[in-house]
């Protein structure tokens, strides 16, 4: 194979790679494509450990595995976008509203009024777009 070849395989991997992981999320980041696009084997693996993560496990629903997701971000102070991401996600899979509260409630003692917020912050948005 030329390189010219292998260029275009890669380039075709990385392609069907961003589209799966978009279809598996409802969402990718630009930077998340533009690794892909540099390397597709690293983006691979990744893939893997977060399909692993926040997919369907054998105990813990999908569902819930991102209301752990959500938690973490907003402790974290991960920004709007992220939590949206993951909210749109988690509505996806069969979330409410309600839950979605809920989770942030839960985030309030061990996390501070800060994670509550935050959190708050992206559900508001979500609101406003007309997504929950």
């Amino acid at each position: 194979m030329t390189h010219a070849e292998n260029d275009s395989t890669r380039a075709q991997r990385a392609e069907a790679l961003i589209a799966r992981m978009t279809q598996a999320r409802g969402y990718i980041y630009p930077e998340w494509e533009f690794a892909a696009r540099q390397d597709p084997d690293f983006v691979e693996t990744y893939n893997r450990i977060y399909e692993q993560g926040l997919g369907e496990g054998r105990h813990v629903s999908a569902k819930v595995r991102e209301f752990v997701a959500i938690a973490l971000l907003a402790f974290r102070g991960g920004d709007t976008a992220g939590l949206v991401a993951h909210m749109r996600r988690a509505i996806r899979l069969g979330a409410t509203r309600e839950e979605l509260f809920e989770v942030l409630e839960t985030c309030l003692i061990p996390g501070g009024a800060p994670t509550f917020h935050r959190g708050l912050s992206a559900l508001l948005e979500l609101e406003a777009d007309g997504k929950t």
